[in-house]
């Protein structure tokens, strides 16, 4: 094979410039998070008397966090005739008798709860809000999934906005309860402290489009009603909504302020199937969306920055075809000369590494002032497991784009059995794929090219491609962990229900 040929190295660079253009779309956020950041938002006014809200909680085979959630429901600051209660509850394990307990015990209580148990999970999620919906007696509708934990003051801090009869949904940001309980949930806090803090927040008070979150916000139902209702042809029925509501001139606040705490994945299985479902669902929301943001009249900017959002995703297809060639363009000839090569290169590289480290980073710094520097060593861990991810969720991309058809993977949460050491023997298991076994042959492929690299003395391709190695062999070593002898035994444990 010709290595020379400037056709791979063409390929090499078109890849890289598209990596680029998604790390200057995170600069961008940046940009819009810093430029309005005192721009917080207040109701417009505060409600005379309290409004009726429908709690809605959406579950399926949660045995361990629900009691924990109905719990933390309860402990809500809000006027018990004030509040409904709806357990929307899919499941087909022990999770309908605690249900059921759960309602008895809070109906004791004083409070006006209903235990509504599907029998069938005709549009998994969605299904079950579009049915709950139907008997919820508030005009809002506070969405809380199984491992959400919100604190007392949730509503008194939200339902006011709502005095503003544009405003059709208001977002929490979320919190991790679990957040320093292993290397893993430390990286996810990072990804998703940058996707709430400075995304939401830089969208919302910019004037562009946000999503909803699944949980932990607030929905008006006329707003709901008015966009068409839930959907139930993507598995990110959230994001879909979200855009059809903002497209009818529906107004959202995100309120990066008011946290709503929740429970991390705690293993790498149970990770990828939420990232997963988050990837393809997105990649389905732009296909049925993106076409009416063109075609709707909103301002170019605010297209264009919907258009990065959906889009974002593909860049995962982008990071394998990089995969393939950055060992032809470690063997090939520079066709640039050496100070093309280094301005070229150099360039790329800030955009699509040092930017999304300076994202991260940026995040940190917002949300914990005092300790930001803590996180700073995760930071490089973070970069590898975004590699480390790349085929699994190129494969949720590819699945989208073929209209391959995947049920609602639920992602499994364990509450206090995270504590014990036997938390791996818990009934409920992610979605078993054989991705781990490819991303160990790409992490010994990758291994072959970072110490070739380092034996030809080309240090700075060493360093540059040691996050390669380290990616694929962390995601697809934790995830082979399940087959070791432990894990055969544990995974005899696993419930005939189990999605």
């Amino acid at each position: 094979m010709d290595w020379t040929s400037p056709l791979w190295y063409a390929s090499y660079l078109i890849v890289l410039i598209g990596l680029s253009g998604y790390g200057f779309h995170r600069l961008t956020i940046v940009y819009l998070y810093l430029k309005h950041s005192r721009n917080k938002p207040q109701p417009k006014k505060p409600f005379a008397e309290l409004p009726l809200v429908t709690v809605q909680l959406p579950l399926f085979n949660e045995m361990y966090v629900v009691d924990r959630l109905l719990d933390a429901v309860a402990a809500i600051d809000y006027p018990k005739d004030k509040l409904q209660i709806q357990i929307l509850d899919d499941s087909t394990d022990e999770t309908v008798g605690i249900c059921a307990a759960g309602a008895e015990r809070m109906r004791a209580q004083g409070f006006d709860i209903e235990h509504i148990h599907r029998t069938d999970r005709t549009g998994f999620k969605a299904g079950a809000l579009e049915h709950g919906t139907q008997f919820a007696k508030g005009e809002y509708l506070f969405i809380l999934d199984a491992d959400f934990v919100p604190n007392p003051d949730v509503l008194q801090k939200t339902i006011h906005f709502f005095s503003d009869e544009r405003i059709g949904m208001i977002q929490t940001r979320w919190g991790h309860l679990n957040r320093t309980f292993n290397v893993l949930t430390r990286i996810q806090a990072m990804f998703l402290d940058g996707h709430l803090e400075l995304e939401q927040t830089a969208r919302n008070r910019s004037g562009r489009f946000f999503t909803f979150n699944g949980t932990a916000g607030i929905w008006r139902k006329g707003c709901i009603a008015d966009a068409g209702g839930w959907e139930h042809d993507t598995l990110t029925e959230d994001m879909d909504l979200s855009y059809r509501a903002q497209l009818k001139g529906w107004r959202f606040i995100f309120l990066n302020d008011v946290e709503t705490p929740a429970e991390l994945p705690v293993d790498m299985d149970g990770f990828k199937s939420q990232q997963h479902r988050w990837t393809k669902g997105s990649i389905q929301v732009c296909k049925k969306v993106l076409p009416a943001i063109w075609r709707s009249n909103v301002p170019l900017p605010v297209k264009l920055e919907a258009t990065a959002h959906l889009t974002s995703n593909f860049a995962y297809l982008m990071l394998i075809c990089l995969c393939f060639l950055i060992y032809p363009n470690q063997h090939g000839v520079n066709h640039l000369g050496p100070i093309g090569y280094y301005v070229v290169n150099g360039s790329i590289f800030f955009f699509s590494s040092v930017s999304v480290a300076l994202f991260y980073f940026m995040s940190q710094k917002a949300l914990r002032p005092g300790s930001w520097w803590k996180e700073i060593p995760y930071l490089p861990l973070l970069l590898a497991l975004g590699i480390g991810m790349s085929i699994s969720n190129a494969k949720a991309v590819l699945e989208a784009i073929f209209n391959h058809e995947s049920a609602f993977i639920r992602t499994p949460k364990y509450g206090d059995q995270q504590k014990k050491t036997d938390w791996k023997k818990s009934s409920y298991k992610a979605m078993k794929t054989l991705t781990p076994v490819i991303e160990l042959l790409f992490g010994f492929f990758f291994l072959f090219v970072v110490v070739e690299a380092a034996v030809k003395g080309n240090w700075s391709s060493t360093i540059l491609l040691l996050p390669f190695p380290v990616g694929f062999f962390y995601t697809s070593l934790s995830s082979l962990a399940r087959l070791l002898p432990q894990g055969r035994v544990e995974t005899q444990n696993v419930s005939r229900n189990d999605p």
